[in-house]
């Protein structure tokens, strides 16, 4: 999307030629949803800070003057310039895939979540990486307090009642923090319900948490978190939650029917479906002008792409998979195609990492920027502020600002819309074909 934004803004000319049917350009932009999720919300997106439809930039609104393709591309045979591409209209028409020509590819479909082969994981283990997965969660959440609340069963209330989290980077910790937050909160709503009877364990395979940060500051969010009565087990491993019983290396069995896999991402399966050349990790390689490496008319940035790093001390070492990273080289690669496409100089990209910021709940988070630690109320302020910076639209940067506003002058909302997940379930009662989605 920020590729296509700065494409948008460079050939106005040309699109606007192009639209008159006088030549010039077309860009074509291809995503399986017709929206960017900025993913540094979801745990305040899950928690109820934002509403979910702020999360994301919806692409035909932002990008008005590009072609939006809703639709999944299966392969692509850059030999031929052709990508085999399947939509909405293909996958009910039956028609299977369509073949779709270009004359410069730019390939940036990122990450997915890293799955091990970790038995009953496919079962029961919840993703956090888009929209739908963090509301979901927060769904889920509210659930297992309505389940607990309403049950005597102890074995039930207790597995309700706790929450396992896999992966201490990002992901883990800032969903792993707001979450909590917000059921703390909401259990003075149940009568039977006390923060203290909840069980959070984050569960990690190297001795620190956040390493984005620093040493001292994951040290510092180590000693917030179990502050916080939340079991931060380092060197730890998830070796099966079979039955809903997370076994952890330690020899410790957790029964509990949340269980949040954010341990690493691995790149997009389509890079394996291209003629494209590969790292050792999947990823794509490329030039510092973040061409792809040895092929013509072929581009690529984000978390796909295994960009070198120019302004590391380590020689040969490539980017990390972050946002801060890919937006940069997004715009950096739209201006290198714009001038590859009039004939002039492209620039290597080259960018210092100004420093991490991350969020441990309402109020609370560390921060290392510019070589400042920075940790408690200052750093949660410092990452909102970030971050609001960072969404894409004057819109967005509005009302993510008006409803922070907002829940600064009036209480959370605890509801829980787990019906959401199955619209159609009250109609099939009333028509006699199917079960209420809250019965047995």
């Amino acid at each position: 999307m920020y590729t296509a934004l700065r494409l948008q803004r460079r050939l106005r000319k040309e699109l606007r030629r192009a639209r008159e049917g006088q030549g010039g350009v077309q860009v074509v932009v291809l995503g399986p949803e017709p929206y960017m999720t900025y993913q540094p919300f979801l745990p305040e997106a899950a928690a109820g800070s934002i509403s979910p439809r702020h999360v994301v930039v919806p692409l035909r609104r932002v990008l008005p003057h590009c072609r939006i393709v809703t639709g999944e591309a299966k392969a692509v045979d850059h030999a031929r310039r052709t990508a085999v591409v399947e939509t909405l209209a293909t996958e009910h028409t039956g028609s299977g895939p369509v073949e779709v020509s270009y004359d410069e590819l730019v390939i940036a479909p990122g990450s997915v979540s890293r799955a091990l082969p970790v038995p009953g994981l496919a079962d029961h283990g919840i993703g956090f990486k888009t929209v739908e997965e963090a509301i979901g969660l927060r769904n889920h959440v509210l659930e297992q307090l309505d389940i607990a609340s309403s049950t005597r069963d102890p074995d039930i209330r207790a597995a309700a009642l706790t929450f396992v989290f896999v992966g201490g980077g990002y992901a883990g910790v800032e969903a792993l923090a707001e979450l909590e937050d917000m059921a703390r909160y909401a259990c003075r709503f149940y009568h039977n319900i006390r923060p203290r009877d909840m069980k959070w364990i984050l569960v990690e395979a190297t001795g620190r948490i956040l390493p984005e940060v620093g040493e001292e500051m994951g040290r510092y969010a180590v000693r917030e978190l179990r502050g916080r009565a939340v079991d931060v087990r380092l060197e730890t491993r998830l070796e099966s939650c079979e039955n809903r019983v997370a076994q952890l290396s330690d020899g410790s069995r957790h029964p509990c029917r949340t269980l949040v896999w954010t341990a690493g991402v691995k790149p997009h399966p389509l890079l394996a479906a291209t003629d494209l050349p590969r790292d050792g990790r999947g990823r794509l390689r490329c030039t510092a002008t973040l061409r792809v490496e040895g092929v013509e008319h072929a581009w690529t940035a984000g978390d796909a792409a295994a960009v070198p790093d120019l302004a590391a001390d380590e020689p040969g070492r490539a980017c990390a998979p972050n946002a801060q990273h890919a937006v940069r080289q997004a715009r950096q690669l739209a201006d290198n195609l714009v001038a590859s496409l009039r004939g002039e100089e492209e620039t290597e990209y080259r960018h210092s990492s100004a420093g991490s910021v991350a969020s441990l709940g309402l109020h609370k988070g560390v921060a290392h920027v510019y070589g400042r630690r920075v940790k408690g109320y200052p750093a949660w302020l410092l990452h909102r502020a970030y971050h609001l910076s960072r969404v894409p639209t004057a819109n967005r940067k509005a009302r993510v600002l008006a409803e922070w506003t907002l829940a600064g002058l009036f209480k959370r909302e605890i509801v829980s819309l787990g019906s959401l997940e199955h619209p159609r379930a009250e109609f099939e009662l009333a028509a006699g074909t199917g079960r209420h989605p809250e019965g047995p």
